[in-house]
């Protein structure tokens, strides 16, 4: 059952033009949230010229803070030395909670420019995009042999022979499918739930969810940065707790307006 994995993270090369697959998930990622955004959009009757513009603010969002993540979370000391390697992102180097990061800040802006869409309105309904965003972006560390998990000796280990000859947890599909899932849940609960009755119905979990799967999955995973074997919990670990804790603030103040009625 092992599987022997060796695949080229360029799906062709043509002079200097060499496509990867990761670019191709990163894409793939932001076409279908596209469609799932002007779905949503239709549905609600959002004016769908606003959806272009969020998607934009969103895509800026997403890159500058997983690269400025990358670079301040993991390795500070070489990039505050080098600033001008920040820009050199073709080199690789981006970082799920720096996009995090990045998404807040650029749907506030977004929201601050736009009447009649809250920052919370478009929390909520992001959500549903990034979590299936989460499931594309996995499967191109995995065409990357990125990201790797820990040696093991079960029947579904992975072989990345770009890496080494061990069996390894496919870490990467682990939290692909698992991405899967949430965004299946949070959809599930947009359907049948009036979201403009509880604003961050979908945004508290998808904190919660998201990142406690990244954080029990770091335990399957090799550290990415040397300082990381001398910490307690990995550096992806330390970030996602206070994600967790954001999750939890929100579902415990949007519940306690429920329990007030429920009462009266």
């Amino acid at each position: 059952m092992t599987v022997y994995w060796n695949m080229n993270p360029e799906i062709f090369q043509i002079g200097f033009l060499a496509p990867r697959w990761y670019g191709v998930m990163f894409a793939a990622a932001f076409l279908v949230g596209s469609f799932i955004g002007n779905w949503i959009f239709k549905r609600e009757n959002q004016p769908p010229e606003s959806l272009d513009r969020i998607l934009l603010y969103m895509l800026f969002g997403t890159v500058i803070g997983a690269r400025l993540g990358e670079c301040l979370f993991y390795n500070p000391s070489y990039y505050l030395s080098n600033p001008i390697e920040i820009f050199k992102i073709w080199k690789g180097g981006l970082a799920s909670h720096g996009a995090g990061v990045g998404l807040f800040i650029s749907t506030y802006l977004y929201a601050r420019n736009t009447p009649g869409q809250s920052y919370i309105w478009i929390l909520d309904r992001g959500s549903i995009v990034v979590a299936l965003s989460g499931c594309f972006i996995r499967l191109g560390n995995l065409f990357n042999s990125e990201i790797i998990g820990k040696p093991t000796e079960s029947t579904w280990g992975f072989v990345f022979q770009r890496i080494d000859s061990l069996p390894r947890h496919p870490a990467q599909l682990y939290e692909s499918a698992l991405y899967l899932l949430i965004f299946l849940l949070l959809m599930t609960i947009y359907l049948k739930a009036d979201l403009n009755k509880i604003p961050g119905l979908l945004i508290g979990p998808f904190l919660i969810l998201i990142f406690s799967v990244r954080f029990m999955i770091e335990f399957l995973k090799e550290n990415q940065v040397g300082f990381e074997s001398d910490l307690i919990l990995n550096m992806g670990q330390f970030l996602s707790i206070p994600m967790i804790l954001l999750g939890l603030f929100i579902l415990i103040r949007i519940s306690i307006p429920a329990a007030r009625l429920a009462r009266s």
